[in-house]
């Protein structure tokens, strides 16, 4: 969430003082988008990117808070269990090659991180779900020990009254019951951040909305969580269900879960998403800024909105608008639906396609808008999670006006031409552009990702007499192989 958080506990007051004082941000942030001028600038992007701490055997290795200790590193940051580390990256402009600068940075910071990790016997991995991972490694002693995730463990457990309930389809069906939030702590993500000019910021995040399914299915990285074979992209289901914290008796079925995909194509402009936000969800961590909103406004600062902050980072919609008051003010787009993994390359060609795309789409939004309800869009992204590169996605029909059947291959054939376009018309060098989606050509040609490598490695495996636990392992030393050697998961051999 970017915020630190000190307590753990909170008063009935705490919680009334939070509700007045975040009515006061929006009020600030409503002004704000209204004056001339505020966030325009040139486009820029930045990045985050989660790691696993795993050991050679393939298990994970609960040392996050000793190497950041080591490794002194401000832009690294613990998560949520105590496996997992988080990589900042540092912003760079649209124009240019702003994916190469990531993964050159990515590189250096990978390395000087091991240096610190290999005390501990552990190495970074990005892959969505560690797939050697065993349930007896979650629960509330895996916890990283920060106040922050110990609030939000003891919030969302108090609203949801209950144990959290996973249920997700697969080869066998998963169905447990847990008593703490760090089953979400299984996932990892890349996630990237859109700095873009207030007035193209709705057709922007509908066409980022409309894409999000096809790049998520070319991108799919998660498809064994505990020794099952789920979803090609198993995070999706699994953020969604392990915090829901609607009551169990259902009175609050009414409302999204707080990880959701939206509530429909955004109309007007960032406002409605921060407005909506604190309108559906109740606040789990009331913690008070001394800042006065509306008067810093008075006074011609930019002003923190500290409690809008820390509210917007404690809902996880798969696309957000973020408010940030450095460099003059702005708002940005976060993606947060890709995966890590599986090679730097492919991480940044997955986010490049979504980019690009929504680009190329983003001045003909009103029209697809009106003919696609957003309840398909929303269908379009689970069944993309689900189903990965075999999945058939409804889609405005290219020759009439009506909503017709598309596999999601076809649509990304049609789409990467325009999104190399795009990226070039926005001011990406050519090279750059190229690199990027020749890695999407690839793996479409090669129809292929990273969950369907990991399957049909480990059915491989498993074919030659492995059990399954030791081919999952095996399937996992390839993975790292592969990663570390830089080259896109199109050109990951599955030889055994």
């Amino acid at each position: 969430m970017g915020i630190e958080i000190r307590q753990d506990q909170f008063t009935a007051e705490d919680y009334d003082r939070f509700n007045e004082k975040i009515r006061d941000n929006l009020h600030a942030l409503q002004q704000l988008l209204e004056q001339p001028g505020f966030g325009v600038g040139a486009d820029s992007l930045g990045a985050e990117l989660e790691f696993y701490l795993v050991a050679q055997d393939g298990q994970p290795v609960p040392c996050n808070e000793a190497i950041l200790k080591a490794a002194a590193n401000p832009q690294l940051t613990p998560e949520l269990n105590r496996f997992n580390l988080e990589y900042n990256l540092r912003p760079h402009s649209f124009a240019g090659a702003p994916f190469a600068a990531f993964e050159q940075e990515l590189q250096q910071a990978i390395r000087d991180t091991n240096t610190c990790a290999a005390r501990y016997g552990a190495e970074l991995l990005p892959i969505g779900i560690l797939p050697t991972a065993q349930l007896s490694q979650f629960g509330s002693h895996m916890m990283t020990d920060q106040p922050r995730y110990r609030a939000m463990d003891n919030a969302l457990r108090r609203l949801r009254g209950a144990p959290f309930e996973v249920h997700i389809d697969g080869t066998p069906p998963l169905d447990l019951t847990w008593d703490d939030v760090t089953l979400e702590g299984a996932n990892t993500s890349f996630q990237l951040h859109w700095r873009l000019n207030p007035e193209q910021f709705a057709d922007s995040f509908n066409a980022v909305q409309l894409v999000t399914p096809i790049a998520l299915a070319l991108a799919a990285n998660s498809p064994l969580l505990f020794g099952h074979e789920l979803w090609q992209e198993t995070r999706i289901a699994l953020f969604k269900q392990s915090i829901d914290c609607r009551d169990e008796n259902h009175a609050q079925r009414k409302y999204p879960p707080r990880v959701y995909f939206g509530n429909g194509w955004l109309r007007q402009g960032a406002l409605e998403l921060f407005a909506s936000t604190v309108a559906l969800f109740p606040p789990i961590m009331p913690v008070l800024h001394a800042e006065d909103p509306l008067q810093a406004l008075a006074q011609g600062k930019r002003p923190q909105l500290h409690e809008l902050k820390l509210h917007q980072g404690s809902t996880w919609p798969w696309n957000r608008a973020i408010y940030d008051h450095h460099d003059g003010g702005h708002v940005r787009m976060e993606m947060r639906a890709l995966p890590a993994g599986p090679s730097l390359q492919d991480m940044s060609a997955s986010g490049a396609f979504l980019l690009g795309s929504a680009l190329a789409l983003r001045d003909s939004m009103a029209d697809r808008t009106s003919l696609l309800p957003f309840k398909f869009a929303e269908h379009n992204f689970y069944r993309a999670a689900q189903h990965g590169l075999d999945a058939v996605l409804l889609w405005p029909s290219s020759s009439q006006i009506k909503v017709v059947e598309y596999e999601v291959l076809e649509l990304a054939r049609r789409l990467v031409p325009m999104a190399e376009d795009a990226l070039q018309m926005a001011g990406m060098e050519h090279g750059e552009a190229k690199r990027l989606m020749d890695n999407i050509r690839d793996r479409l040609q090669a129809r292929t990702n990273g969950a369907q490598w990991q399957l049909n490695m480990l059915h491989r495996l498993q074919a030659s007499g492995l059990d399954a636990a030791s081919a999952r392992q095996q399937m996992l030393q390839r993975y790292r192989q592969n990663f570390y050697s830089q080259q896109p998961v199109s050109q990951w051999s599955e030889a055994l």
